[in-house]
């Protein structure tokens, strides 16, 4: 079992930037991959950004260039600086870990004002 706890989301103006953390908790050892989600009203739930345990990171489309995924391991911890942030990257941002299961975080609203 892992917990994840995500904090950091908020409302920002266009342009401005956010950081998230995630910070896991429980068997921590066999997490391998760990990355942020989003799901937007209406809208499934998208890969944001993913990053191994040797930190290989991957980004979508939309947020290359402007999002950074990182990670503490001896923290436990996982990251999203978003910056030039723009209105359609409002959304409830989850934090995922990838064991022999999927497990999610209860996600933090970014909402991004134009």
């Amino acid at each position: 079992q892992v917990q994840l706890v995500e904090s950091g989301g908020g409302l920002v103006q266009a342009g401005g930037s956010l950081r998230l953390s995630c910070a896991a908790s429980g068997n921590i050892f066999s997490i391998n991959t760990m990355g942020w989600h989003r799901q937007a009203p209406g809208k499934p739930r998208e890969v944001v950004a993913v990053i191994t345990r040797g930190g290989s990171t991957s980004y979508a489309d939309s947020v290359k260039g402007r999002f950074t995924i990182s990670r503490d391991n001896a923290k436990n911890a996982v990251y999203l600086q978003m910056n030039s942030l723009k209105p359609e990257d409002t959304a409830v941002y989850y934090c995922n870990a990838q064991l022999s299961s999927s497990y999610w975080g209860r996600g933090t609203q970014v909402t991004v004002s134009s």
